[in-house]
């Protein structure tokens, strides 16, 4: 097994798609990797099945109080208004533009991308997404294309909760 890692999931307070953050969480876990879930409050975050409320989790740090070299990948969960919350958040933004500006893998699935054009980081770049947010992305400058799971450079993206499995896979493949 490889060294354990610490993997950043940034969510915003609510509207978080449940298995799109505890998915990847249960499969960074397994590969004996450390999760750590970041929001720009502390407290609980609110998770959805869709448009109905689930599970609440406890958010581990506020986004100001870390940093980009505490941890080995970033997980950009979706959800309707998850991404469109974090993405009017500065230092969420913020964090999310120096990660990718890193180097370190990125993976951002369904409607997590909007968070990726907040910080100016598609342009050129090319990515999948929930269908809806395809004229978002090129409008940002990014080539979009429908497929299960895009890796460009260190950006990892996927469509949708069906898309897990290769999502997880791509994300724990990049960790190795």
């Amino acid at each position: 097994m490889a060294d354990s890692k610490k993997i950043a999931f940034l969510v915003a307070a609510e509207g978080i798609e449940r298995v799109e953050l505890t998915e990847p969480w249960k499969a960074v876990t397994k590969a004996g990797h450390q999760p750590v879930l970041l929001s720009p409050e502390t407290g609980e975050v609110q998770t959805f099945d869709h448009l109905t409320a689930s599970e609440k989790f406890p958010v581990n740090q506020a986004v100001g109080d870390v940093s980009v070299e505490d941890f080995a990948a970033l997980v950009l969960p979706g959800g309707v208004a998850n991404p469109d919350a974090l993405r009017t958040d500065e230092k969420a933004v913020g964090f999310v533009k120096s990660f990718v500006d890193s180097g370190k893998p990125v993976a951002a699935i369904c409607h997590a991308p909007w968070t990726l054009i907040e910080a100016d980081v598609v342009r050129g770049r090319t990515v999948t997404s929930w269908p809806s947010l395809q004229t978002d992305l090129r409008n940002a400058g990014a080539e979009w294309t429908d497929e299960t799971v895009v890796t460009d450079g260190n950006l990892i993206t996927s469509r949708k909760p069906d898309d897990l499995p290769a999502f997880t896979k791509t994300l724990l493949e990049a960790l190795n």
